[in-house]
């Protein structure tokens, strides 16, 4: 292998660097063509960034590899896109996602206001899918019913347990569809070995028999399930899925209003600059064992549901930190102080021994070291380095002294989740405030835009909420 001299030699010897999404202008990084640094110069960091072009071109690549799969395959049934809202709350993210044909996903009671505000804006329709999923508390199963007695015929409860129907047995007045979600087995490496989200398989046809079947205001339409490690080429993935499909037609026998199918979420995004995950193969691969399946047992293929949401807005998000000081501990290790905090803003870095894409935003031409990351808190477990991730890390190295500017670094397809664990707005880990929020957007002509969504966390806002302030 060559002699690699700069950070960029190295990224460029080591990936199939550049790609569509990351390039070097000026030795500095470009994310989807947008220039970092500007935005670095104008706002500051810690940064996040969400640029909302993304959330629109990923719903649009998995609409269109379901649509070739189904072409491919002879496959009979079609295919539907939900949002999965709590990947990301926000409303720039749900509104960016209804642009595309999609429906709508929920996990909470409180899922029922996003409904209602979004149904006010035009933006869901009382004909939207919303898929009801989760075990439902009682204000959950309220809201459920509420929004189904207004109207929203498309408002589907997805039973997680078997007396949940009993509530709408006694408080639904309108016709509606519900759905039946299955227990599924988890991997081996699991400490338990069935999820303790849906109803068990073999509670599944005595259900609809006993509560379901003879009430007219109800239709079994849906049976849901959802493998907590994603769609992966695995034994694991395509047995829980024939299992699941094999349920389907032995209830589709008896029940001939059950026509759709909800295979989840769990598609991917990408955690590497290389490609790793062959998007078009595995969506066909799961049609044709669905439809072989069907075929078997001479029943119709199903409607097909997924519920996306890392994948949906993953990819469309950014942290940007600077470096504010580094620090050799001994004769090996070289810490770069980042201005905010692992636990804080990227919590499945430390829970999840999550890997981001990292890359340096500035001094591409310079020599590189390796280094470990350290965040503000005084938790031990605030760093990212080699020794929760495949790949050593390497940035650039400092030299403050003669240096113009400081050494930022970019943590890429952080979208989903993060702010949803950490907290968003409330009591960060040592009082770490959470960073400025930049929306990115393009204008008709491709122009950039850019529009803070929340400033940096304040401590008055902080001291409000600890009760030191009125």
């Amino acid at each position: 292998m060559p002699y690699m001299d700069t950070y960029r030699d190295l990224i460029s010897q080591t990936f199939d660097f550049p790609t569509d999404e990351f390039t070097v202008e000026n030795n500095e990084l470009r994310f989807e063509g947008i220039d970092l640094m500007a935005l670095v110069k104008k706002h500051g960091t810690p940064l996040r960034l969400a640029y909302l072009p993304k959330i629109s071109s990923q719903i649009q690549r998995a609409q269109e590899w379901f649509r070739r799969g189904i072409e491919q395959t002879g496959y009979r049934g079609k295919y539907s896109y939900a949002y999965c809202t709590k990947a990301s709350h926000f409303s720039f993210v749900v509104e960016e996602a209804l642009k595309n044909n999609v429906h709508i996903e929920t996990s909470s009671w409180f899922d029922t206001n996003i409904i209602r505000a979004m149904h006010a804006k035009g933006l869901v329709t009382k004909d939207t899918y919303i898929i009801c999923n989760g075990f439902k508390t009682e204000e959950y199963k309220r809201e459920v019913t509420r929004l189904i007695n207004d109207g929203f015929g498309n408002c589907m409860p997805i039973l997680d347990s078997p007396n949940e129907v009993d509530y709408y047995h006694d408080n639904v007045r309108e016709s509606c569809c519900l759905g039946m979600r299955l227990a599924s087995d988890e991997e081996p490496r699991f400490q338990f070995y069935t999820s303790r989200l849906g109803i068990r398989y073999a509670d599944a046809l005595p259900l609809y028999e006993s509560k379901i079947k003879d009430d007219p205001r109800f239709e079994l339409k849906m049976l849901h399930y959802f493998i907590n490690t994603g769609i992966k080429d695995t034994s694991y993935y395509w047995s829980e899925l024939s299992r699941f499909v094999h349920q389907y037609c032995e209830m589709r026998k008896v029940c001939p209003t059950l026509t759709t199918i909800d295979i989840g979420g769990g598609l991917p995004i990408q955690t590497s600059i290389q490609k790793e995950y062959d998007y078009p193969y595995m969506i066909e691969e799961v049609l044709r064992t669905i439809k072989r399946i069907c075929d078997e047992e001479g029943v119709p293929e199903p409607d097909v549901f997924t519920e996306f949401g890392i994948f949906t807005v993953g990819e469309s998000g950014a942290t940007i930190y600077s470096i504010l000081d580094e620090k050799l501990q001994n004769d090996k290790e070289l810490w770069y102080m980042i201005d905010g905090s692992f636990i804080t803003n990227l919590p499945d870095t430390w829970a999840l021994n999550q890997r981001f894409i990292m890359l340096a935003l500035n001094g591409w031409d310079k020599k590189y070291k390796k280094i470990q990351l350290g965040g503000l808190t005084c938790d031990s477990q605030d760093y990212y380095n080699a020794e929760k991730h495949i790949y050593q890390v390497f940035l650039p190295e400092r030299k403050p002294a003669t240096d113009a500017e400081p050494l930022y670094v970019g943590f890429f397809h952080t979208g989903a989740y993060q702010e949803s664990l950490s907290g968003y707005g409330g009591v960060k880990h040592c009082l770490i405030p959470a960073p400025k929020i930049v929306i990115l957007d393009r204008d008709a002509d491709g122009n950039l835009t850019d529009r803070v969504f929340a400033e940096e966390q304040t401590g008055e806002s902080m001291l409000r909420i600890l009760g030191y302030q009125v």
